[in-house]
């Protein structure tokens, strides 16, 4: 008898189990509780006893794929082969495969940390959106339209760009997951970010320059370092973490050198920064603040330096209204490189101050460290600044005592 489709659909649970075969070999086990399970009975050559393998539960699994596996397990039968000790293996590698928390536990503390100052940040990410919906679930079973539906359902709840940033988290936790052999394949793979993204190409004007410069003084809600932390960064170029993270002893006062050292670096590598005179004076007004502390931008709370996160909390408070206009610290690392060009000094040279990766066979060869043109430049910039703001060279040689 040939199993249908139907045939198995008006097969009626008994109150003891019963099987139906198609053949001497396969068939479908009925239980009392209504549940059809495809099976193979099959002697392995020289044994006189069968053995039983269990297919699949039907419908999970249909009567076409039920049919594939049987004939895989009657092909290997007949080449000497135990269909039921792969299917015992099978099943002790999926109870062994790591489920999703494991595999994000193991990406934050293995990748992430070694490799990412925001590595906070994806553990966040992790914790809020993708662990409470996938955590128990095997990192093998996730599938493409899984990863969809998440973000999609990030979306719905109007933060597009969180969606974005939950995709790259999900991506680089599975391209690790492919490299450490958890996962043959990422199901990221053709998932596109779900909404679009606004390249941010924020360049202060001379004006708003002028306003924040002298708005940041009269901010009263605004802490004295975190105000000195914002212009620094103007006046350098430097990166925001580079700049709250940075110790005296990176500082020399007397060659006028910052040094920010690899594990600082976004590239990792050693950058020197020259220290125009309107930056000195600003880490001089900073020494005064710090006293004691090993940080330039200490924390009132611990004994360690700010975050940037604090530095981007300050500017959501009240007491900036008045500029008339938005923005984040990275503008200002933006407005400096992008005010340099427009001043005459070469990309190149403005590159070299930013500290941006080089690529190509130029990097290779070229060993000079541009010291004196990263100088003449910032120390052209810091007289511009001055001018835009108007402080006078008398008045900017006077260190304020706080």
């Amino acid at each position: 008898m040939k199993l249908t489709d139907r045939q198995i659909k008006n097969l009626k649970p008994r109150l003891d189990r019963y099987e139906v075969f198609e053949d001497r070999g396969f068939g479908i086990r009925v239980a009392p509780t209504g549940r059809k399970t495809f099976i193979y009975l099959y002697r392995m050559p020289g044994e006189p006893k069968k053995r039983r393998l269990t297919i699949g539960t039907y419908p999970k699994m249909t009567l076409a794929e039920a049919h594939r596996k049987y004939a895989e397990a009657k092909e290997m039968v007949a080449q000497g082969i135990d269909p039921g000790s792969k299917t015992v293996t099978e099943r002790a590698e999926e109870r062994k495969a790591p489920n999703l928390a494991t595999l994000a536990n193991e990406y934050v503390e293995k990748w992430a940390k070694p490799r990412k100052r925001s590595w906070k940040e994806d553990k966040r990410i992790l914790e809020k959106d993708i662990l409470p919906s996938w955590g128990q679930r095997k990192a093998k079973d996730i599938t493409r339209r899984d990863i969809i539906r998440l973000l999609d359902g990030i979306v719905d709840r109007g933060a597009g760009i969180m969606a974005n940033r939950t995709l790259a988290v999900i991506r680089k936790m599975f391209n690790f997951a492919v490299s450490r052999d958890i996962v043959p394949v990422s199901p990221c793979l053709a998932v596109r970010a779900p909404a679009p993204e606004q390249r941010r190409d924020r360049v202060l004007t001379t004006d708003e320059i002028r306003a924040l410069w002298h708005g940041l003084e009269g901010a009263k809600m605004m802490a004295e370092g975190t105000k000195l932390a914002l212009k620094l960064q103007l006046v350098t170029a430097q990166r925001k973490a580079e700049i709250v993270t940075a110790a005296w002893e990176e500082i020399d006062f007397t060659d006028k050198w910052w040094t920010i050292p690899p594990e600082k670096a976004k590239n990792k590598m050693a950058h020197r920064v020259p220290l125009s005179s309107l930056a000195l004076e600003l880490l001089q007004a900073a020494k005064n603040l710090a006293g004691e502390s090993p940080w330039v931008f200490p924390s009132p709370q611990t004994e360690r330096h700010i975050t940037p996160e604090a530095v981007d909390h300050a500017l959501r408070r009240p007491g900036l209204e008045a500029l008339g206009f938005t923005f984040v610290p990275h503008d200002l690392r933006r407005t400096a490189a992008s005010h340099m060009t427009g001043m005459g000094i070469s990309r190149l040279v403005v590159s070299k101050i930013l500290n941006h990766v080089e690529r190509g066979v130029t990097a290779v060869y070229d060993r000079h460290s541009y010291d004196r043109e990263k100088r003449q430049a910032l120390e052209a910039w810091g007289r511009k600044i001055q001018e835009v703001v108007g402080i006078s060279e008398e008045m900017s040689n006077v260190i304020p005592i706080r």
